[in-house]
């Protein structure tokens, strides 16, 4: 049956904020560590791109963007990923979006939309497959376009990616639609080689989509993660069932450019295209222009791995062994353990005035009642290492070693 819950069900930070929201902050200076937005400021040559190419605002977004722009973008793919040069062709495997998010969104729509016109499966509402975590865009773009959503556990025992070849093969058989997210949100864990060939491999006897989510793909600490577009120029270069979604909102520190593309199976991308037609979501001309620079440019790119490697080297020397702690293999979110989450957050909140995400609020529970990210936090290092410092040390100091597996509600109860 297709999933009936609103869009509220799958927010993290609707949820956070009718946990926290009623009680004061526990310090005078909150610090928001919930929230994956950048604090670093992308370069100033955005702001001369747009205002040179100010006088084009007056004109639409172009649907299938520049030429410029899908070269910029064709030619940083085949850097980045040491792809043959003819592989991406710009004009037929590449599309520009108002970030990746926009794009997943839309690819579903036009999945669904593709799978009403053709039919598949036994006559049962189509499926699409997810992560569990995951970034509710996936969960709430399979509810809306009437799809049943299938939430796959992406623990520890699986290395924080989701076994999907382990469903039932009916179930593969109504998939139109996976999502993939490398380096994943929030766990930070990067799928390998042969994880996606053999994801591209099922994805192809089944006949659905995989929407590769690499908007964390250049933020890493030294091995570069690997992409699908990799894979699919280690295997012959064919093209079929494959997209992937890249975002300068990350890379380059822009999140409110809303600039990015999608690039892979030329069919997929004209499904796409008419579905953002008809969506109206388009990239203007002075963004697209802003965009092009940015992708061409890998100085600014440096400078902000730097920023992020020093706020990983301060979460290892505080945080040391606790909650789990690790360093991802790419993306800026500490996924710690604390035993109840949801505890955890409220307390951080009322004790420290730290903001941070449970975990269990971007993951689902199964038919037996296990949510594998209740146990979690999630925590953004996206500040300076001086407001960085300042509020690992708070979790430290509120959480420390001790149990934190108390009910909130109890917590809430103290006050």
């Amino acid at each position: 049956m297709p999933d009936r819950r609103s869009f509220q069900a799958f927010h993290p930070f609707a949820r956070l904020s009718r946990l926290l929201d009623a009680h004061p902050a526990g310090h005078e200076t909150p610090i928001l560590l919930s929230i994956g937005e950048p604090k670093n400021q992308p370069p100033a040559f955005v702001t001369e791109e747009i205002v040179g190419a100010a006088a084009k605002w007056s004109s639409y977004p172009p649907p299938r963007g520049t030429a410029d722009y899908n070269g910029a973008c064709a030619d940083w793919l085949t850097r980045r990923y040491g792809l043959p040069r003819d592989l991406i062709d710009p004009a037929r495997h590449v599309l520009p979006l108002p970030g990746s998010r926009e794009g997943l969104f839309f690819a579903v729509m036009a999945a669904a939309q593709k799978h009403a016109v053709e039919g598949k499966g036994d006559g049962r509402p189509p499926v699409v497959l997810l992560p569990n975590p995951f970034y509710h865009v996936y969960a709430g773009s399979a509810v809306a376009m009437g799809a049943e959503p299938v939430f796959v556990a992406a623990t520890a025992e699986t290395g924080f990616m989701p076994d999907y070849e382990a469903l039932d093969p009916a179930v593969l058989d109504r998939a139109i639609f996976c999502f993939l997210n490398s380096p994943a949100n929030p766990q930070g864990a990067a799928a390998d080689r042969d994880y996606l060939a053999r994801l591209i491999a099922l994805a192809r006897r089944h006949g659905f989509t995989v929407g590769f989510d690499e908007c964390y793909a250049e933020i890493y600490d030294t091995t570069p993660p690997t992409g699908a577009l990799e894979i699919v120029a280690e295997d012959g270069g064919l093209l079929d069932n494959v997209l992937v979604f890249h975002s300068l909102s990350k890379r380059s520190s822009a999140p409110g450019l809303r600039c990015g593309f999608v690039a892979g199976d030329a069919a997929l991308i004209d499904d796409l295209d008419l579905a953002l037609r008809v969506g109206g979501a388009g990239v203007s001309l002075p963004i697209l222009a802003a965009g092009t620079r940015l992708w061409r440019d890998e100085a600014h790119v440096e400078a902000n791995r730097d920023y992020y490697r020093r706020n990983f080297a301060l979460a290892a020397r505080i945080l040391g062994n606790r909650f789990g702690f690790r360093k991802p293999d790419g993306g800026f979110f500490l996924w710690l353990d604390v035993g109840d989450g949801e505890a955890a957050a409220l307390k951080l909140w009322r004790e420290a005035g730290v903001r941070v995400v449970p975990g269990g609020y971007m993951s689902e529970p199964d038919a037996e009642g296990f949510n594998p990210g209740a146990r979690y936090i999630r925590v953004a290092l996206v500040y300076d290492e001086a407001v960085t410092e300042e509020g690992l040390n708070r979790i430290v100091q509120v959480l420390g070693d001790e149990d934190t597996a108390a009910a909130p509600q109890a917590a809430a109860a103290e006050g």
